[in-house]
């Protein structure tokens, strides 16, 4: 079991739970996929595409920022999915140069008070509350 903590949260993470999850954290409601020039350079490098045409075909302006596009997932029930959730494999295709986004889940600011998504789809969190 591989425990993660983080200064300020009130709960853990097993990472080793991804595994057998199935990417519920890569599917869901609408959202964000927030992408730094710097990941988008990467992740274009990493799928051997030219930039632009990576920015054309998988990225999507909001506002100053930019995000990931996503796809109507195969399986109706879990709603959208990143554009680079392999759904056969049930992991991300771009792994290795996944978004800070991606990499810092679930350790974000909006689960510090509320933890309810985590407690229902994480297969990983373990509340510290209740142990």
């Amino acid at each position: 079991m591989a425990l993660l903590r983080q200064a300020g949260f009130n709960y853990e993470f097993d990472s080793s739970a991804c595994e057998g999850c199935g990417g519920k954290c890569c599917c869901g409601e609408s959202g964000y996929i927030f992408v730094s020039l710097e990941e988008m350079q990467a992740q274009a490098k990493f799928l051997g595409m030219d930039f632009d045409k990576f920015c054309l075909k998988y990225i999507k302006k909001v506002g100053y920022k930019f995000s990931l596009l996503e796809k109507q997932a195969d399986d109706k029930k879990l709603g959208l999915a990143c554009i680079f959730f392999d759904e056969n494999l049930k992991r991300c295709s771009i792994y290795e140069v996944r978004p800070k986004q991606c990499i810092s889940f679930p350790f974000w600011e909006s689960f510090k008070q509320d933890t309810s998504y985590l407690e229902q789809t994480c297969a990983g969190f373990i509340n510290m509350r209740k142990k």
